[in-house]
């Protein structure tokens, strides 16, 4: 699987880390004063996103596909000796508790996703009433940003407005909308591009 190998590595990659480091404030200072308690990280990698948020709320569980970063993940857990955050290493269908959450957030997770209706159901399950979704993901793009093959499963980034009627049929509505990172790579055909971010925060009805 292409995440467990990129698994050991994945925390030296510059601008994941700052992505996750600005993203992290973003979320920060927008859950303080609210008291929350426990929240989600749902495609969590290797958990830089969360390690960032680690004051922010008592209790955190953080999710993924991917049994290399889950592993990676377990390491960084003990070696920092955070006992309020839980791993899970996602089957095919989560199984997760209904009004579990306070918050589930998500970087770069979502383009992954082919049934987006799906997760933005399970989502709004598995929150409390009032409960917050944070998504951080691509500007809709013209399909530069993976290479031809991974180009064929992935959504090629989103487009504000579609996304946010979406979400609203799913019972969202949405708090904050941003841009607030740009992705600097090389396309498969050799050309320098920014990739800008988005970070969409929406609210439990």
């Amino acid at each position: 699987m292409l995440f467990d190998a990129a698994a050991q590595n994945w925390d030296s990659d510059l601008q994941k880390v700052e992505r996750a480091k600005v993203l992290a404030q973003y979320i920060s200072d927008f859950v303080q004063g609210k008291n929350l308690n426990k929240a989600l990280e749902f495609g969590c990698g290797t958990g830089l996103l969360s390690f960032h948020l680690k004051d922010a709320f008592p209790l955190i569980d953080l999710a993924d596909t991917s049994e290399g970063m889950i592993e990676v993940l377990k390491k960084k857990i003990s070696d920092n000796s955070l006992s309020h955050f839980k791993p899970i290493l996602l089957e095919a269908k989560p199984a997760f508790q209904p009004a579990a959450y306070d918050m589930v957030y998500s970087l770069m997770t979502l383009h992954h996703i082919e049934n987006l209706d799906a997760v933005f159901n399970d989502f709004y399950r598995m929150l409390k009433p009032g409960g917050y979704l944070c998504i951080a993901d691509l500007v809709k793009e013209d399909g530069d940003f993976h290479n031809s093959e991974d180009s064929k499963h992935v959504h090629h980034g989103f487009e504000k407005e579609q996304l946010l009627k979406q979400l609203k049929v799913h019972g969202f509505e949405e708090m904050v909308f941003q841009e607030f990172f740009f992705i600097n790579k090389t396309t498969e055909q050799g050309k320098q591009k920014n990739f800008p971010l988005f970070f969409l925060i929406v609210q439990k009805t």
